[in-house]
This record gives structure tokens, C-alpha cells and sequence, in this order.
């Protein structure tokens, strides 16, 4: 397996590997990186369909990247995924997979032609006072402290970083900067997570530092993620034979280890509490999705809380399996779970959905987020953080394009909500949010949207719904860690089997997010095969110095580089340079990213 860029290797068509048709799949878990897995394996790797077999526990393919409507209860969306324009990977595949809302177009033209006729935008990143005061002023307020901090964080080496948090490379004044509000709520870091994942994005995502403060960077798409993303590549699996088997819980893989030879062997699993096992030949292809960031999620209702009793660290369907594998290790080749799965309280968030089709509650909203979500566009754009909320609850809201799902009433509008503190009370209900139930998050909501006191509980009880759902392991993998720690897509050594998923190491790339995934998959066919095709690489904005200064300017609030405060020697340095480079294509290249006039 190699990397590439360039459309040279993008367009072109794979040969058949050699062996292609003697091998079988059996791929673990169907969330976004075992279908993809499955699509290079038809598209790329052409093995035949009837050859493939994705395993699932579940009833429901998709795995995080879900959304769903309980008849008696409403709809639920655990989270939402926000796009880049350079997810090489995801698009890669999309460009192939057909629509199934429009004959003739793929996936990725109606993705694309959907943000190009209504592009993402925020016009309310951030409100205080009720409501009263949603607003975008697209400053990041950095002191020279952090972003010194900041410049020598993206330049560290990542293994000068193993273990380290984030509140261990950046200064205390760091936390009241407009970057940390809008980093932190839009990644969902916290100051405990780790410093080496948060230079990867400062790296990956450099190119769209300008983006950032009002989500111009972002896309959207129609649906959930489910039936804009999943369905399509289920449905494309499924015209070309492959399977997906339901109630199989995978509780081992075991690997033969002969002299560094690795060859996976047996899949054991249960199947309606009967114990089965799955025989394996070195032909027998195994891709293992590995940690699972939803696992054990814990759902409650309007008049429910979720139920957090059997909540215990390092327990759930795909920790299990993934400690039952590393157990089997030699040399710890195959990751150190406990490493992600150990603290639920340095790990978990909680979300809620509303469902309303109030007048005076869309009225509110509009007020905030400056845009009616009826109209079918982009509504809040993003996030809108409650600025009022960061020592409580620090609640975020978000309207996507409506309608989120195909079955959902016109007239109704659905609002998600999350909460980085847990255990914390709220502004208005005096209770951590974890404790509460729907139509108590939904009073904290409508209080920070400016709903008078005096209707809040009557407003959230008689003319919404909202369910809840708590995430034990939703910021696992931002745990500070070593590179170890999560084993490579395909372990040294390993002849027949592979890590895919958000806790497989792959190089430069950003967990929590859909190329992530994607790229897991495609990387773990491409070697296993071997497919002889250049996987492409990640976009390399950080070795790109008209990125680099552009994003330069953006983060010092765009100030030319003259007009910020420096000692008497920094400024004699700085003519000095300035002098140097005239006339060179370096002073051309400050011009244009604007650090100097």
C-alpha cells in the first residue's frame, strides 16, 4: 500500500488483484469503516459480493453514524458529522456510489451541487444573555502567549507528545480565547484531552482556520447521516451481492503468531446466546472494527432519564472484543484499550433531540440564529454555543437542513443539542444533565434561547419532545495516549486481517471524523489484497506555505504582521527580514496572504 495525489492515480482503475477470487471477507461491525472496507473490496480489490459478509450486532447497520425514529418516543440523533472539501478518501468512494433520491447522479454530485447552491454559513457561532446577544465576529482574541503556544504545538514532533494534555503544552490563558470556545465545541476537546490529536487537526485543518469562527469551512449533508450517507452505500453493497448479517456478536478473533507470522484463525461469536465460530484459511480476509466511540449508549425520553446504573469503565460489545484481541499480543502490536475505555468521566457527553412545530418557539430561534429552518436551507450553520453556559452545563444547539429525516412531519423542526459537562447543574434546571429528562434539557434549551421563564416549563412539556442520549465513550479516542496505543491498520506481521475504525493508527489523519473511517477501510483492502492503486494521501495544507500564512493572518485576527505588539529587538529583527526578502518571491507570498502591505 502506498500513498498518492494527483488526478494520475485518482482516475485510474486498479488491474484485478491477483487472487481476488479465491478470497472471502468477513467483515466486524457496519459502521462507516467496515462498508467501506466492503466497497474497495468490490470496486478496487473486485472480490465477488457473495464472498463478502459484514457481521453485526445490531439490528441496524451504520454503527455511529446513525439517526432514527422510536414510534412511541420521537426521533433520536446521537450526533451529527460535519464534511471537508478535502476527505479524498470519503469522496473517492462517494463519487461511485449512486444516489438513491436522484437516478444518474452519485452520492457526491449531490453533495456537492447541495453545498454549492446552499453553502454553509454561520450567523450565530456564539449567544449570550438568553439569546438576546447570537452573534459571528470571526476574532479568535489569541494573546501572543497562546499563540506562540499554539505555532510551537503544530511544530512539535507527535512522539515529543505521547501522553501529554492538551493543558500541559498550552498557557492558562489560552482557556478565555474565542479559538478554545470555538475549538472546543466544534471538536469537542476538553483541556485533559490529548495535545499530540489536537496538533494533528491544528495541522490537518490549517487551510481552514479562516472557516472556523463561522463554519464557512463545513458542509452538510440533506439527510442524517444515515439516509444521506448509509442507506446509498448499503444499497450499493447489496446490487453487488454483499451481505449483512444481523445479531452476530463478535466476541474474538484468534490470531496464530508463528514467528512473527500473523494469520487470524477463528471468528468466535454469539447468535441468539448460542456460541458460534467462524474457521479461517490464510485466503479469509478479517477486518476488525475495533473500539466503538457509541458503544454502550444510553437513551431516555421526555419523561425519562437514561438509565446510567450498569455504566461500568471498559465495558461494552467492542471494548470486549477489542481487549480479547490485545490480550493475545506478543508485544502489544495489537493497541492497549484500557487506555481509551478507563475513565467514562474524562470520556462522556450527552445529546438531546427536540422535536417542536411551535410558532412562537421557531420565533425564538429565528431571533437567534437570524434564518427560518422551515425554508429547507442551512439554518444555524453549525453550532451555536451559549456562551452563558460554560461553568454550567456548556451547551451547544444546532438546526440542520430540515427535514433531517425523509419521514419527518413538514412542519415540524428538529434541534440538537449537547452538553460537555455532564455532572455539572444548569443555568436554569438545577441538575446535572445526565440526570435529567428530555423535557427537563428541554427547559435548559429554551431558557438560552430567551423563552420567558414563566412558559418554560409549560413550553417544554406541552409543545415539544425531546429524547436524550448519554455517551459513556464519545471523546475515548482524544485520550491522551501513546502511538501504540492503537494498532496499525495492518499490524506487522499480519497476513490476513486488519484494524479499522476511529482506534486504528494511521498516519497525519484526524479521528472523529467520517474520512477517518473511510480511510481505515480503504487502507486495510489496499494492503490485505494488495490493490495496486496509490490511496490518497492526506491533504497536505501544512506543507503548503500559502496555507500556512494565510492561516497565519487569520489567527492573529487579520493584523499585518507590523501592526503587532513587539519589544524594541523584535522590531529590528523584523525590518531586517523585511529587507531580506524584498523583491523575492517570499515578500510576494506575505502580500498575498496579507501579514504585510
Amino acid at each position: 500500500m502506498y500513498y498518492s495525489a494527483g488526478t494520475y492515480e485518482a482516475f485510474a482503475k486498479p488491474e484485478k488483484p491477483e487472487g481476488a477470487d479465491r478470497k472471502s471477507a468477513y467483515i466486524i461491525g457496519t459502521g462507516l469503516a467496515g462498508l467501506s472496507a466492503a466497497f474497495y473490496l468490490v470496486r478496487d480489490g473486485q472480490v465477488k459480493g457473495e464472498r463478502i459478509h459484514l457481521l453485526e450486532k445490531l439490528d441496524l447497520a451504520g454503527g455511529s453514524c446513525d439517526g432514527s425514529k422510536d414510534v412511541r418516543k420521537g426521533f433520536y440523533m446521537r450526533g451529527g458529522r460535519e464534511m471537508d472539501n478535502h476527505f479524498e478518501c470519503m469522496w473517492d468512494m462517494f463519487r461511485d456510489v449512486p444516489s438513491i433520491e436522484t437516478p444518474g447522479i452519485s452520492v457526491l454530485d449531490e453533495y456537492y451541487w447541495l453545498n454549492k447552491h446552499d453553502p454553509n454559513y454561520s450567523l450565530c457561532r456564539a449567544s449570550e444573555k438568553c439569546g438576546q446577544d447570537a452573534h459571528t465576529d470571526k476574532k479568535f482574541s489569541l494573546d501572543k502567549k497562546s499563540a506562540l503556544a499554539l505555532s510551537k504545538l503544530f511544530m512539535t514532533p507527535e512522539k515529543d507528545l505521547e501522553g501529554k494534555k492538551i493543558s500541559e503544552v498550552l498557557p492558562d490563558s489560552f482557556w478565555d480565547t474565542n479559538f478554545w470556545l470555538y475549538w472546543q465545541t466544534m471538536f469537542a476537546f476538553q483541556r485533559w484531552s490529548s495535545a499530540l490529536e489536537m496538533k494533528r487537526y491544528l495541522c490537518r485543518y490549517c487551510h481552514h482556520i479562516d472557516g472556523l469562527p463561522d463554519f464557512t469551512a463545513l458542509r452538510f449533508t440533506k439527510y442524517n447521516q444515515y439516509e444521506s450517507m448509509i442507506l446509498p452505500l448499503i444499497e450499493y453493497l447489496k446490487s453487488h451481492g454483499v451481505t449483512v448479517e444481523f445479531g452476530i456478536d463478535v466476541k474474538n478473533v484468534i490470531i496464530k503468531d508463528e514467528n512473527g507470522k500473523k494469520i487470524a484463525t477463528r471468528i468466535v461469536y454469539e447468535k441468539e446466546r448460542a456460541t458460534g465460530t467462524i474457521d479461517l484459511v490464510e485466503d479469509d480476509l478479517v477486518f476488525i472494527t475495533n473500539g466503538c466511540c457509541t458503544d454502550t449508549s444510553c437513551y431516555g425520553d421526555q419523561n425519562t432519564a437514561p438509565d446510567l446504573e450498569n455504566i461500568r469503565n471498559g465495558e461494552g460489545e467492542s471494548w470486549d472484543l477489542w481487549k480479547n484481541i490485545a490480550a493475545q499480543a506478543k508485544n502489544g502490536e495489537y493497541g492497549n484499550p484500557k487506555n481509551f475505555c478507563g475513565d467514562v468521566e474524562a470520556t462522556n457527553w450527552m445529546s438531546a433531540t427536540v422535536e417542536t412545530a411551535d410558532e412562537e418557539i421557531i420565533q425564538k430561534i429565528i431571533g437567534v440564529c437570524k434564518r427560518d429552518p422551515r425554508e429547507g436551507k442551512v439554518t444555524t450553520g453549525g453550532i451555536v454555543t451559549v456562551k452563558d453556559s460554560v461553568d454550567n452545563w456548556y451547551l451547544s444547539w444546532t438546526i440542520n437542513r430540515q427535514p433531517q429525516f425523509k419521514t419527518q412531519d413538514k412542519n415540524t423542526i428538529l434541534i440538537w443539542v449537547y452538553s460537555l459537562s455532564t455532572r455539572k447543574e444548569g443555568n436554569y434546571v438545577k441538575k446535572a444533565m445526565r440526570n435529567c429528562t428530555g423535557e427537563e434539557v428541554c427547559r435548559e434549551w429554551l431558557y438560552h434561547i430567551g423563552v420567558p421563564t414563566d412558559k418554560i416549563d409549560d413550553w417544554a412539556k406541552n409543545r415539544c419532545n425531546t429524547t436524550t442520549c448519554f455517551m459513556p465513550y464519545i471523546n475515548a479516542f482524544f485520550q491522551p495516549r501513546k502511538k501504540e496505543d492503537r494498532p496499525l491498520v495492518v499490524p506487522e506481521g499480519a497476513v490476513n486481517f486488519a484494524f479499522i475504525g476511529q482506534f486504528a493508527e494511521t498516519p497525519r489523519d484526524t479521528i472523529f471524523t467520517t474520512e477517518y473511517s473511510i480511510r481505515t477501510g480503504m487502507e486495510a483492502v489496499y494492503t490485505l489484497l494488495p490493490v495496486d492503486r496509490g490511496v490518497p494521501e492526506v491533504w497536505g495544507s501544512k506543507y503548503d506555505v500559502r496555507e500556512l500564512l494565510r492561516a497565519a493572518y487569520y489567527a492573529i485576527d487579520k493584523k499585518t504582521l507590523n501592526e503587532l505588539p513587539m519589544s524594541f529587538k523584535e522590531k529590528l529583527l523584523f525590518k531586517k527580514v523585511l529587507a531580506a526578502v524584498k523583491g523575492t518571491d517570499i515578500e510576494i507570498l506575505l502580500r498575498e496572504s496579507g501579514l504585510i502591505k
